[in-house]
């Protein structure tokens, strides 16, 4: 499922991109040469990124980490 239309971004790609990324949304799409154009799939991504996370059980959550 596409998670960012206006990048492409698919929901696995940025379960990958999530555990190479501590930073929050935008950061993690960085990670993948993207940066977010519309924002209104900042928020299921952070929920996305944050699960993932804790599936992995390590890196800091987008909630927790300060801009």
């Amino acid at each position: 499922m596409y998670i960012c239309i206006c990048n492409a971004i698919r929901e696995d790609e940025l379960r990958k991109a999530a555990l190479g990324s501590g930073g929050d949304a935008e950061a993690t799409y960085a990670t993948l040469g993207k940066r977010p154009n519309c924002g209104q799939c900042l928020g299921k991504a952070g929920e996305i990124i944050d699960q993932e996370r804790a599936l992995a059980g390590g890196l800091p959550s987008c909630e927790k980490v300060a801009i």
